[in-house]
């Protein structure tokens, strides 16, 4: 080895180290897409239904207070799991709590965060529930760690 540390000895070694961290990070971006997104994904189970509840969820700027699936607004309660916490796997039962629970906003409790009535139709609110069993039927690695949200 040289005793002197040329300057394209330098720019070598730091091209080489650019290029091969580039390179490892394109595999392990595409390894992650590989092994993750297959086994985590139902788009198979999507409905009309389901992509009507999302657009009124965007619409409606419900992660504005709410998260699901960890993103979103903390004001209001994690909704990933709001299916199996409220309707408890049944999807009759989650639209008949849905509808009450929309009906009944806001309950004008002293001391409460109060969520809006946004007057949403019975088959909005089927729609909005279609779009929250499709999202707690993902594999979110159990999020959230509380059944509670």
């Amino acid at each position: 080895m040289a005793e002197r540390f040329t300057k394209s000895m330098a720019r070598n070694i730091y091209l080489g180290g650019s290029a091969f961290f580039v390179l490892l990070f394109l595999a392990l971006t595409f390894d992650t897409q590989i092994r993750a997104m297959p086994e985590r994904d139902n788009r198979d189970q999507l409905t009309e239904q389901v992509v009507r509840g999302k657009h009124l969820w965007e619409n409606n700027n419900c992660v504005g207070c709410h998260s699901i699936m960890g993103e979103g607004a903390y004001f209001a309660p994690e909704l990933a799991n709001v299916f199996d916490r409220r309707g408890a796997g049944d999807t009759e039962v989650f639209k008949s709590y849905m509808r009450a629970w929309m009906n009944a906003m806001p309950t004008n409790i002293p001391g409460r965060r109060q969520m809006p009535n946004f007057n949403l139709s019975d088959e909005d609110i089927d729609a909005l529930s279609a779009f929250l069993e499709w999202t707690s039927k993902i594999d979110d690695n159990n999020w959230p760690p509380n059944i509670e949200g």
